[in-house]
């Protein structure tokens, strides 16, 4: 599962500003052990440092003490196994979502979820007949056994 992605470098040394994704922060820690793709490659790294800067991680890498070495893994992804991340109850992985049905308490079906799309003020869920935010006020149920999403009343247009 993606859990974070390298944002740039910071200072000479060698560290870099680390993006991670909400449930994927808990695993960045030193001495961890990562999955990192950065222009179509793949290699475990290991986290040497991981300190907090300004709502961001910085991080350095046991495989670049300086700028130049860090310098390949701008932009870079990093993954971890599903069962490394820790999820709050009612918090889920856009992969959970994704090919889920999106079904009003009506029966009317709004599609399948083709991707979640993250904005400040919620996530919003993609389907054919639009995007909804995943916010309480019209989610109700999210079933991921059955792979279902069931949503309440939702405003006129909003998924027409």
């Amino acid at each position: 599962m993606p859990i974070g992605r390298i944002a740039g470098l910071f200072g000479i040394r060698g560290e870099l500003k680390c993006d991670p994704t909400s449930a994927g922060r808990a695993v960045f820690s030193a001495g961890a052990q990562l999955r990192c793709v950065a222009g179509g490659e793949s290699e475990l790294v290991t986290l040497e440092r991981v300190r907090e800067h300004k709502g961001r991680l910085l991080i350095t890498l046991a495989q670049a003490h300086d700028a130049t070495s860090a310098q390949r893994f701008v932009g870079a992804t990093f993954f971890a196994p599903r069962e490394s991340l820790v999820l709050e109850p009612g918090e889920y992985l856009d992969a959970d979502l994704i090919g889920c049905a999106v079904i009003g308490a009506d029966g009317k079906g709004y599609g399948t979820v083709e991707r979640v799309e993250h904005y400040p003020s919620s996530d919003m869920l993609v389907t054919r007949a639009g995007m909804l935010p995943m916010v309480r006020a019209f989610v109700r149920e999210v079933d991921l056994e059955n792979r279902e999403i069931v949503v309440g009343d939702l405003p006129e247009g909003l998924l027409d």
